[in-house]
């Protein structure tokens, strides 16, 4: 990205005691409107992570929101944080014992971007104890009335959908709490931010993202609004900092892409191995939501924490004796859930490394040279039904374990509405061809269930 295309972080505040080069590193976007992709460290969505750094990000930005909400000054960063992102034995679970320990609950209504974004969405509203979740959703479901919409320009699927069963729950003047991986211009959550005030007006938002790239202009345009609209709107980051752009970056990269998938050798997955696919029987409680998509309550927040090691003990006995690096791999917005229980599965496993990641809509370049954020991708079909017609799924940086950073073992989960012939006969015979494989499904909420 740099020599190529002179591409450039440039840190600036630290928060949270780590700079924006600590958190995120670069790849090339196969996307006609946006040349760069920020590939986080502490996201778990395209680079395979230790569930308990990724959990323990989400809620030590929680802790940002909450200080200010309150007015307080950010909490000492500490070096739970640092520690855990170089990889320091125990530093990870630690960040996370740190942050989850009880705190006042504070009332809010906390939002998360789909897909990127709804774990990390959940984390924050964990953090908070008395927020209501709710994340956007790219799929429409029926006997669900949409209650705003919004659009995320530099996307390469735009449509975001907010589907709560309790429309109530959002008709409330309690700070309202954005939560996004990254905050590069912030037009995304200005588009949000007058959607819902035009519904519902109200007195409070917080913006909250892993990192802030905005420049002043994106600063004022905030303010701005704000100003315009009688509100107050506030953000914060785990680190702040500015990615350098160089003229015709966009005919670049596309230019980049073109050269390197001309000459790119692709490796057929398919003659690596054909291992099982085995499944294993959760029993999700039946009065707990999958996740975000139509609301999820602190209550059942509570009601996932008593099962969590219950479940994981299911997924360990499935596993069975002599994995050493495990993939637990999660589903396009189906994040919170597989997080947790990578977690717990980490926790239940401590000889064992388990990394968290999900497969994505996103497409973006691979190319296996040290340094470069997405070595590998595993392209494969849609396998949900989505609403916007069938298309090209990806998994990035999944590879077998004769390759240094691969996996033994992989458990993926998902929703029962992606549980499909097109599943089997595309991920998981992707899947399958580097390591035996293990699902588990959850089911999606219906009507009514939250």
């Amino acid at each position: 990205m740099a020599s190529r295309l002179g591409v450039r972080l440039l840190d600036g505040a630290r928060p949270a005691g780590v700079g924006l080069t600590d958190l995120v590193g670069l790849a090339v976007r196969r996307n006609p409107r946006r040349a760069h992709l920020l590939v986080s460290a502490v996201l778990g969505k395209h680079v395979p992570t230790d569930p308990r750094l990724v959990y323990g990000s989400g809620l030590l930005l929680g802790e940002l929101v909450r200080a200010g909400l309150h007015g307080d000054d950010p909490p000492p960063p500490g070096p739970f944080l640092a520690d855990a992102l170089r990889s320091a034995p125990g530093a990870a679970a630690d960040l996370r014992d740190h942050l989850r320990a009880p705190q006042h609950p504070v009332e809010a209504v906390v939002l998360g971007y789909a897909e990127t974004a709804t774990a990390l969405g959940h984390s924050v509203a964990d953090a908070l104890g008395g927020a209501y979740y709710l994340h956007s959703t790219r799929r429409p479901v029926m006997g669900f009335s949409t209650y705003g919409g919004f659009e995320e320009e530099h996307s390469h699927a735009t449509s975001h959908l907010l589907l709560p069963a309790d429309p109530a729950s959002l008709d409330r003047d309690v700070p309202v709490v954005l939560v996004d991986d990254e905050l590069s211009t912030g037009r995304t959550v200005l588009n949000t931010i007058e959607a819902l005030h035009a519904v519902h007006p109200r007195s409070r938002y917080v913006v909250a993202a892993l990192v802030d790239l905005r420049g002043p202009a994106d600063r004022e345009r905030m303010k701005n609004l704000a100003d315009r609209l009688g509100t107050r709107v506030d953000a914060v980051a785990l680190a702040a900092g500015q990615v350098e752009l160089p003229e015709g970056i966009l005919k670049a990269g596309q230019a980049l892409v073109t050269e390197i998938m001309t000459h790119a050798t692709q490796r057929p997955d398919e003659t690596l191995g054909s291992f099982g696919v085995s499944r294993v029987a959760l029993e999700w409680p039946a009065d707990l939501p999958d996740g975000g998509r139509h609301g999820f309550l602190p209550e059942h927040r509570d009601r996932l924490e008593k099962d969590l090691a219950r479940m994981s003990d299911s997924m360990a006995s499935a596993i069975g004796d002599g994995a050493s690096r495990v993939l637990v791999l999660g589903f396009e917005e189906l994040m919170y859930a597989p997080l947790r229980l990578a977690e717990a599965l980490a926790d239940a496993l401590p000889g064992v490394d388990v990394r968290y990641s999900t497969t994505t809509r996103s497409p973006v370049l691979a190319v296996d040279e040290p340094g470069y954020a997405i070595r590998t991708r595993l392209a494969f079909p849609s396998h949900d039904d989505p609403s916007d017609g069938p298309g090209e799924r990806y998994a990035y940086n999944v590879s077998p374990a004769s390759d240094q950073q691969g996996f033994d073992r992989i458990v993926f989960v998902v929703d029962d509405v992606g549980d499909t012939p097109a599943l089997t006969n595309g991920l998981l015979r992707r899947l399958r061809a580097l390591a035996p494989t293990l699902v588990a499904t959850i089911p999606a909420r219906a009507r009514g269930s939250v």
